[in-house]
C-alpha cells in the first residue's frame, strides 16, 4: 500500500509544519498534495505480500509496527488484525482519511492509528517492527536510521526494494513480488575483554551489519552468528570445537539463558 511522502523540507502551499512534522491542521482543498509532489508514488502492496510481510517479521500481539508511507492503510491494519498496535504514516491528506475509515470499517481503530507526517520526522525507536514499500534512494537515507534508533532484534520489512549492501536476513518472491527482512543487529564491533574461570582474554570482533568475524586469545573464530542482540560462535581448542551462545547488552556479552555459563565478555573502553 503505499508510500506517499514528500521531502523533508516540503512546503505546502503557505501552510508549514509543526512539531515533528504535522500539519496543525487539516488543510484545505486547495493545499492538499499533488502526485508531483510526492517522491513515491501511490501504489498498494497487493494482500498477499502484504501477509508475507507480517509472517516473515512474525507480527504479533506484542508489537508496535510502524509503516513509513502507510498509503491506504493497509499494512497498518492487518498487523492491528493480528493484535498488534500499529501506526501508519504518510504526507497525503487524502490517503490518511482512506486509512482511518479503513480502520474504522475493520474495527481496528483503537489499535491501528494514522498520521499526517513527513516519514524522515517520525521517531521510530519505539517499534519492534517498522515497515515500508518506498523507492531503493528513499530505503538509502533511512538505513542509518534504523540501524541506530531502533533496538537490536526489531525488525525491517520491505516491499519490492532492499537496502544497497545490508544483507536481508530472508528474501521471499511472492507472486513475482520481492519481500526483504531484516533484523537490526547488536553493535559488536571493537575490542572485547573475555572473562572464564579466572581466565582473561581478548575477544576481538570486525561487523558489517549482521556479518561478524573475530579472534579470541588469538584464535580465530568459525561460524559467528549475530541475529539482533544474540550471537554465538564456535572456537576451536584443545579439546575440540566449542560453541557459546550469549546476548548483547550493551557493553556486555553473557550466555544466553539456557546456554552453558560461566563466561562473560564486557566491551574495553
Amino acid at each position: 500500500m503505499r508510500a506517499l511522502l514528500a521531502s523533508a523540507s516540503l512546503a505546502l502551499a503557505g501552510c508549514t509544519f509543526g512539531g515533528g512534522g504535522i500539519l496543525p491542521f487539516e488543510p484545505p482543498p486547495a493545499a492538499r498534495v499533488s502526485e508531483r509532489d510526492l517522491e513515491v508514488p501511490f501504489v498498494a502492496t497487493p494482500r498477499p505480500v502484504v501477509a508475507a510481510m507480517l509472517d516473515m517479521a512474525e507480527v504479533g500481539p506484542e508489537d508496535y509496527v510502524i509503516d513509513l508511507g502507510s498509503g491506504d492503510g493497509r499494512i497498518s491494519i492487518a498487523a492491528a488484525q493480528r493484535g498488534a498496535r500499529a501506526l501508519g504514516v504518510d504526507i497525503d491528506p487524502n490517503r490518511v482519511s482512506e486509512a482511518v475509515l479503513a480502520a474504522q470499517v475493520s474495527q481496528v481503530e483503537g489499535r491501528a492509528r494514522f498520521r499526517r507526517q513527513d516519514l524522515f520526522a517520525t521517531p521510530i525507536g519505539e517499534a519492534s517492527v517498522v515497515s515500508m514499500y518506498l523507492m531503493p534512494e528513499i530505503n538509502m537515507r533511512l538505513r542509518p536510521r534504523l540501524l541506530t534508533e531502533l533496538r537490536p532484534g526489531a525488525r525491517v520489512v520491505s516491499h519490492a526494494f532492499a537496502m544497497g549492501d545490508w544483507r536481508p536476513d530472508e528474501h521471499r518472491d511472492v507472486n513475482g513480488a520481492n519481500v526483504y527482512l531484516w533484523i537490526v543487529p547488536a553493535p559488536v564491533g571493537g575490542e572485547w575483554t573475555f572473562s572464564e574461570g579466572g581466565e582473561r582474554m581478548a575477544l576481538s570482533l570486525d561487523q558489517r551489519f549482521q556479518d561478524v568475524t573475530g579472534t579470541l586469545g588469538g584464535r580465530p573464530l568459525r561460524d559467528v552468528t549475530l541475529r539482533g542482540a544474540r550471537i554465538s560462535f564456535t572456537l576451536d581448542g584443545p579439546n575440540g570445537p566449542r560453541t557459546l551462545r550469549g546476548i548483547v547488552d550493551g557493553a556486555i556479552i553473557e550466555p544466553e539463558r539456557g546456554a552453558p555459563g560461566g563466561w562473560r565478555a564486557q566491551r574495553n573502553a
